[in-house]
């Protein structure tokens, strides 16, 4: 995944593309989570880029569903 997923990429994606990107964002967040938690994580501002592409992807899949 990369680091910040552009807007209009996501706008151009259905939602079932949305949903595979989301899965494996949360997978990433996860992994990410547990690096941190046994101090193996150099890159703990990572967590915070992976959160916010989540929370774009859900924006975007809420607003596709509305439409």
């Amino acid at each position: 995944m990369k680091n910040n997923l552009n807007v209009a990429e996501l706008k151009n994606k259905t939602i079932d593309q949305l949903k595979l990107e989301l899965s494996s964002a949360r997978k990433e967040l996860f992994e990410l989570r547990l690096k941190n938690a046994t101090n193996q994580l150099d890159n703990t501002s990572r967590i915070r880029q992976v959160r916010k592409n989540i929370a774009r992807i859900e924006t975007i899949i809420t607003i596709k569903k509305k439409a």
